[in-house]
């Protein structure tokens, strides 16, 4: 995703509830925060990855942030969030799983994911990977070691990305299909209304 895309995030992520709001970043974010994260997302450095409904509704969205570690060659920061119609899918997983190639084919070569311990969905998917969760408290951070890119995840990735851009554009013709059919229903209904009228 990229810049043209800032304003889908941003109301993915307000219509996060504040429960919601609070285990996506480890607080209960209001508005005027969420405003200031969108707009200091650095799309040059970092990658977002997303999920769009058939609407053209961001439904689940993940920031994979890179930074400079002290004791590792390239680290990134990964956070994640899904609408609540949207849950039980797993798209977290799906969005967790691309960004760990991504990352993996950057040269990055661990992840962190910072998260509270009550988020068990985000700590049992990084488990899952592999990674090494540290509990101090309401707090949770797992680290997952990331090992070489190699011929496979460099071409599967490729082609994930193709297939995802592939099925955004193939979402939008659809809406827009079906906008132009919903159009022309309401042109039609106001034919058979105005003759209806003139019958009378």
């Amino acid at each position: 995703m990229g810049p043209s895309h800032r304003e889908r995030i941003r109301q993915h992520l307000l219509a996060l509830d504040e429960r919601d709001r609070y285990l996506r970043f480890g607080y209960a974010a209001g508005d005027a925060q969420i405003d200031r994260y969108v707009d200091g997302l650095d799309f040059e450095r970092d990658e977002i990855f997303g999920i769009y409904s058939r609407k053209i509704q961001l439904i689940a969205m993940a920031h994979l942030a890179l930074h400079a570690d002290a004791s590792s060659a390239n680290c990134a920061e990964f956070g994640v969030s899904v609408a609540s119609a949207a849950r039980g899918r797993g798209y977290g997983a799906r969005l967790f799983e691309r960004a760990v190639m991504h990352a993996r084919n950057g040269g990055v070569d661990k992840m962190l994911i910072h998260a509270l311990s009550e988020n068990t969905v985000m700590l049992k998917i990084a488990r899952k990977a592999g990674a090494e969760v540290q509990r101090e408290g309401p707090e949770s951070e797992a680290l997952l070691y990331l090992p070489a890119a190699t011929l496979d995840t460099r071409m599967s990735e490729m082609v994930e990305e193709q297939y995802a851009q592939t099925d955004y554009r193939l979402k939008v013709q659809a809406k827009q299909f079906r906008d132009i059919l919903g159009q022309l229903q309401e042109v039609r209904q106001g034919v058979r209304d105005a003759r209806g009228k003139s019958a009378a």
